[in-house]
């Protein structure tokens, strides 16, 4: 009976210690990120802006608290609103939440990722590499395919991970 009660008390140890990080591991699944984009830039232009839509399938809120990019000295989350006709852009301190079972969209005019410092500018096709640091679900993975400098959205097909544009004819008409 002894060696019932042991047993008994490693496994509920084990299980203390294998549950937290199988349920962050399956909170790290609840996150996707798509239709990421940026503009191209002009020859010196040293700032980007870059978009994309964040899902939360998850029944528990989550926030971004962070964006990296190897392409940029400095990676911040902006909100853009406009005061008396003018265009104010600022840093968003703490984050931004993504709601349970919910969709956040950073796009043109509203809140937006800002590439500060750009190593080179952005070229139409190129991929441009995020890493984006979550409260619950840690860090994700994320590229923002780079459109024309006056696109109001991502041209490519969101489904199409890693297909190579550079090269491809992507207006519209007849």
């Amino acid at each position: 009976m002894k060696a019932i009660t042991i047993l008994s008390a490693s496994l509920l140890t084990a299980a203390a210690v294998i549950t937290p990080a199988m349920a962050h591991h399956r909170h790290e699944q609840s996150i996707t990120v798509s239709q990421g984009w940026a503009r191209a830039t002009a020859a010196g232009q040293t700032t980007g802006g870059g978009f994309l839509t964040i899902t939360n399938t998850s029944a528990q809120p989550d926030r971004l608290v962070d964006v990296s990019s190897t392409l940029a000295t400095n990676t911040q989350v902006h909100s853009m609103t406009m005061d008396n006709g003018i265009m104010r852009m600022r840093a968003v301190v703490g984050g931004l939440v993504i709601p349970a079972h919910g969709t956040l969209e950073l796009k043109p005019g509203g809140y937006h990722i800002m590439l500060i410092g750009l190593k080179h500018p952005l070229r139409v096709g190129e991929r441009v590499k995020l890493a984006l640091r979550f409260a619950q679900a840690g860090e994700v993975t994320a590229n923002l395919v780079v459109e024309p400098a006056g696109a109001s959205g991502p041209e490519a097909h969101p489904t199409m991970p890693d297909m190579n544009m550079t090269g491809m004819d992507m207006r519209h008409g007849g």
